[in-house]
């Protein structure tokens, strides 16, 4: 599975993104929580057989969260959230469901060990791996997704829960992982790419946070929004951006 660190660092890009005038240090920590927290299904494994990437990696919750956030906030006639937390709300509820989409789910899909994408209904862990390249001969050439014989698109399945175990901090061995003499290893970068992401999330933060509201006189992000955190009326379309 990608280092927790790597999927925090990709849900505040994105909170630096997509928070606009919302972003601070709060709403910031809660995108980047729900971008790391799929990967605490690996404490579910310890009482549930191959959990780890399936329990909270599952699609069913971001579809069920997401439908919810969307009738509270487009089908009601007075949104819950938006009355209580205001637009600032409402965006970072939205924000929050993007990280644990891509951050939490997406770049683990993304891997050889693949996620259980519709768990428990249906057990199966799916991995999209493979290349992108232009050759002078071939052509474009990608081996993501290849046709099956059936004519749908089909991407490869490591197993099942009974059969494919996640190796986690919390979990290394397909058991309890409570058995002594196991060694654990909690992988923060393992690859450039992903020191990369790293850095990069750090700087992005340090210009919010501090550089682009100092270069113009506006003060921080959290001076600029500091007037609205108490702000209650309900969210109107011209407001969120969705």
């Amino acid at each position: 599975m990608v280092p927790t660190l790597v999927a925090a660092a990709i849900a505040a890009l994105l909170a630096a993104a997509l928070l606009g005038p919302a972003f601070d240090r709060r709403s910031l920590g809660i995108v980047v929580l729900a971008g790391v927290l799929p990967d605490f299904d690996a404490v579910v494994s310890l009482v549930v057989y191959g959990a780890t990437n399936a329990a909270f990696h599952t699609l069913l919750v971001p579809a069920i969260a997401g439908a919810v956030l969307y009738w509270d906030t487009n089908r009601r006639e007075t949104s819950w959230l938006g009355q209580h937390y205001g637009w600032r709300g409402i965006r970072i509820a939205w924000v929050a469901l993007a990280a644990y989409l891509v951050a939490g789910i997406g770049l683990d899909l993304f891997s050889p060990e693949g996620v259980n994408l519709f768990y428990p209904v249906h057990d199966r862990f799916y991995a999209v791996t493979g290349r992108l390249v232009y050759s002078t001969e071939d052509g474009l050439v990608q081996t993501y997704l290849t046709i099956g014989g059936d004519g749908f698109l089909a991407v490869g399945s490591p197993g099942t829960t009974a059969t494919h175990h996640v190796e986690s901090w919390i979990n290394p061995t397909p058991g309890t992982g409570l058995e002594p003499g196991v060694e654990r290893r909690l992988p923060l970068v393992e690859q450039g790419w992903q020191a990369i992401v790293v850095i990069a999330a750090i700087v992005v933060l340090a210009i919010r946070a501090f550089g682009f509201g100092r270069t113009h006189g506006a003060g921080s992000a959290s001076d600029r929004i500091a007037d609205t955190d108490g702000a209650t009326d309900p969210p109107r379309r011209s407001e969120v951006d969705r």
